[in-house]
């Protein structure tokens, strides 16, 4: 039989605002609430969306060789990490597959990493199975997950707190909110400014409901949260990365740290540094991620194969949908490098039938990360 789902800690409160709920990751998620997908998309866009990402699953790792031993197990720099900063990391395997992607922020005295629902038992083992003498790991089970994203996020927050105005895109900080201290990210994952608000689980409702109080906030599910983070060409993990897709091949040579990938002592040290730092050097992969745009309005989803003019199979839509702030589809793939070149014109099959899209760049709308003024 299979288990039975696990709910996060604001469940009652997002039935009550009627949210549709699906299970996601082991868990039952709001995935639209009455807005509906698109206008929550809108919405985020054009003012402040509040996201419920509790499921995903927030650790604590301490000691003064924490940082040493993260960098054997991803490519970037942990040990130069500033305090109150915030990376893009990815757990890699012997193969140079992502094994997940997560978040690392350094609080000083220990480093607060952020990994997916979908991954964590096994994040949390392979995290176990490497712990140093002098480390530490922490699974935190008494706090909740909310992120606010919009361009009207940073004057919502600033009402409870204003000192978030002065943070940039990946600062990170631990102020309290109504009371309660808070974990505050200036990040999150629809490539809009906002901030991810690590809250303890007693205060969540309180916090979600004041910050629900503001004429610019409303709720926004997993259905709008996957659109806009494809829209701005972030990927999903077991959708655009899993274990079997390197880095290079994902196009994230971006988060691999130079001191990482270049000669000097810190270079490689990783699992998969071999066969990962092999791509980087030789320039050369068997397939390639890409982003597509439609030349009709039917959208193409996930799992729709390619084809080149002559019929021939080139790849595969790892993530598809219309994007309500293009109005047009959109879509994450992976080709044979060959077919990446940008304005090539491919054809996703759907429904038996061959639809024309165009290879483009990415993302498909500008991310607005506060990066200071």
């Amino acid at each position: 039989m299979s288990q039975p789902l696990l709910r996060i800690p604001l469940h009652d409160l997002h039935v009550n605002m009627g949210a549709k709920m699906v299970p996601f990751a082991g868990y039952e998620m709001p995935v639209q609430y009455a807005l509906g997908v698109k206008k929550e998309h809108l919405h985020c866009r054009a003012e402040a969306g509040l996201f419920d990402v509790s499921h995903m699953g927030q650790l604590r790792l301490r000691g003064k060789n924490a940082a040493k031993m993260l960098e054997m197990l991803v490519p970037v720099d942990i040990i130069d990490l500033p305090e109150g900063k915030q990376r893009y990391a990815f757990f890699t395997n012997d193969a140079g597959g992502i094994e997940d992607d997560l978040m690392v922020t350094n609080f000083g005295d220990h480093y607060f990493i952020v990994v997916n629902a979908a991954c964590k038992t096994e994040d949390i083992a392979h995290l176990q199975a490497h712990l140093l003498a002098d480390v530490e790991l922490e699974v935190i089970h008494d706090r909740a997950l909310l992120a606010l994203q919009g361009p009207k996020a940073v004057d919502v927050l600033a009402t409870l707190a204003p000192q978030v105005r002065d943070m940039v895109f990946m600062d990170a900080v631990r102020i309290p909110l109504l009371g309660q201290e808070c974990y505050i990210s200036r990040s999150g994952y629809t490539g809009e400014d906002g901030f991810e608000i690590s809250v303890p689980t007693s205060h969540a409702a309180t916090l979600a409901t004041t910050l629900l109080e503001d004429k610019h906030v409303e709720w926004i599910g997993l259905g709008a949260r996957d659109s806009l983070r494809l829209e701005c060409g972030l990927c999903l993990y077991g959708h655009d990365l899993d274990k079997t897709t390197t880095p290079i091949e994902a196009s994230l040579l971006w988060g691999i740290s130079k001191v990482r990938r270049t000669e000097g002592e810190r270079a490689g040290g990783f699992i998969g540094a071999d066969v990962i730092l092999s791509q980087i050097e030789i320039k050369a992969v068997d397939r390639k991620r890409i982003g597509l745009i439609g030349q009709t309005k039917a959208p193409v989803r996930e799992g729709s194969l390619l084809f080149n003019a002559d019929g021939e199979q080139v790849g595969v839509v790892t993530s598809g949908s219309f994007g309500p702030s293009v109005s047009i589809p959109v879509a994450m793939a992976y080709v044979t490098p060959h077919y990446s070149v940008i304005d090539t014109v491919l054809f996703a099959e759907v429904r038996g039938k061959k639809l024309p899209m165009t290879v483009t760049k990415m993302p498909f709308v500008a991310q607005r990360y506060f990066r200071g003024q």
